[in-house]
Order: structure tokens, then C-alpha cells, then sequence
């Protein structure tokens, strides 16, 4: 199975995408287009690079000195099928750390059964749109106040 990814290479060493050393995979496609977003070129559908899980993963494997792995975007839950597979093969096979950040609330992703598989296997959920009159450059983790730091797994 194929994934859309903004770059065909994840990020090591970011200290910004969560807790700890993470590594970063920006997913391409997003319906949302917040106003102000950091990452406007993930927006497109058709941009990025259509690339095989199985690749993804031996980057993945081959880390070192990381506390976990962040997906980013666009939005990753615009892929839920191939991120659901992705995301459990990383979590069952790694034991890694995961947080994910979207665009949907917690709520919506609950309401919506193609979506609420994959919340199994993320650790933390940074969830809601990036709403430019609440941000602040105070915030951890975050672009806006509105947004959510949610553990809701195990680690």
C-alpha cells in the first residue's frame, strides 16, 4: 500500500513535534486550509510523492536516538486507510512513540468509524484547526489555543 507524503524522507531530531527527539513525517493532501497554516504546500492532493509503506518503514527502522515519531501534514487522517495500516505497522512493530497532529477534533474523528481505528494505535492526538486569531507563539506543541494536546494512549 501507497501513502501521499510532502517528503519522500522523514525528519529526524525535531524537538518541536512533540515530546522528546522525534522524527517527523508530513503527510500531503488537506481539506482543511487554515487560514495562516504553517505547512500550506501539504494542502494539495495531487503534490508530494506517492510512496510504498514498506519504504517508509526502513527509514523508520533505521533510526536511532529517537523518542518517538510524529505525523504531521496536511492532515493524516485524509489517508485513513493507508495511515491506519502505516500507523499500526509502526506502533506493533517499533513500540514507538506516536503523536499525530490534525485538523479534526477528537469528537469527529470518534463520530466517523473509516477515522476512530487509527486513535488505537496514537499515543497523543493534537487535534482541531489552527485558528489564526488564537495563536501564540507561547504554546507548546500548538500553532492556537483552540488546539488539543490529547493522551490517549498507553505511553
Amino acid at each position: 500500500m501507497k501513502i501521499r507524503l510532502a517528503s519522500p524522507v522523514l525528519m529526524p531530531d525535531s524537538i518541536v513535534d512533540g515530546e522528546g527527539i522525534r522524527a517527523v513525517l508530513w503527510t500531503q493532501g488537506c481539506l482543511h486550509k487554515c487560514p495562516g497554516c504553517q505547512n500550506p504546500q501539504t494542502h494539495s492532493f495531487d503534490d508530494g510523492f506517492l510512496i510504498d509503506i514498506e519504504e517508509v518503514k526502513e527509514q523508520i527502522d533505521a533510526l536511532e536516538g529517537q523518542d518517538g515519531i510524529t505525523f504531521s501534514g496536511g492532515d493524516p487522517f485524509y489517508n485513513p486507510e493507508a495511515f491506519l495500516l502505516f500507523v499500526k505497522r509502526v506502533k506493533e512493530e517499533t513500540g514507538l512513540n506516536i503523536w499525530c497532529y490534525t485538523g479534526y477534533t477528537y469528537e469527529e474523528i470518534q463520530a466517523n468509524p473509516r477515522l476512530k481505528a487509527v486513535l488505537d494505535y496514537i499515543d497523543v492526538l493534537v487535534d482541531g484547526r489552527f485558528e489564526q486569531a488564537l495563536f501564540s507563539p507561547y504554546l507548546e506543541f500548538r500553532g492556537s489555543s483552540n488546539q488539543r494536546i490529547l493522551r490517549i494512549g498507553n505511553k
